[in-house]
């Protein structure tokens, strides 16, 4: 399983094992069940309150939840970490975005009450919560222990 990706339709929500050699070789994976291409790895997902339980909650790897807002500047600061964490974590844990404004359900459902915060989920339970911008090493320490 070391050599294989794990993605998650976003159509049908069927979990495909995609060879890393492949992706990196540039090809675009399509979904085995119903042929829609698949999201390309190591990129964070785009999280809704309709999606979040097939994307988060189901999700066979661990993964981050990034809660933002287009206008609060911390978010703005914490994007670059979060695309790189992603790149270089992909295999190992997911990444996922969530418009706070866009999905108030989930945000609620969950308690958030400032942003930015990453929600971090392991076998579709929270495990650990970031709130507000940490730096970079910190936030990978954290999601490190995922794994152990």
């Amino acid at each position: 399983m070391g050599d294989l990706e794990l993605l998650r339709c976003p159509v049908c929500g069927a979990t495909n094992r995609v060879s890393r050699e492949r992706l990196a070789e540039g090809r675009r994976p399509l979904c085995g069940r119903c042929r829609t291409p698949l999201p390309a790895p190591g990129k964070p997902i785009t999280v809704t309150d309709a999606t979040f339980a097939a994307e988060v909650e189901r999700s066979p790897l661990p993964i981050v939840v990034d809660i933002w807002a287009a206008w609060c500047g911390p978010c703005r600061i914490i994007t670059p970490m979060i695309d790189d964490l992603a790149a270089s974590m992909a295999g190992r844990v997911r990444f996922a975005k969530l418009n706070i404004d866009e999905n108030p359900g989930t945000a609620s459902r969950f308690g958030v009450r400032s942003i930015p915060t990453l929600l971090v989920f392991k076998d579709g339970h929270e495990v650990d919560r970031i709130v507000g911008v940490q730096p970079k090493p910190e936030i990978a320490r954290r999601l490190e222990r995922l794994n152990r």
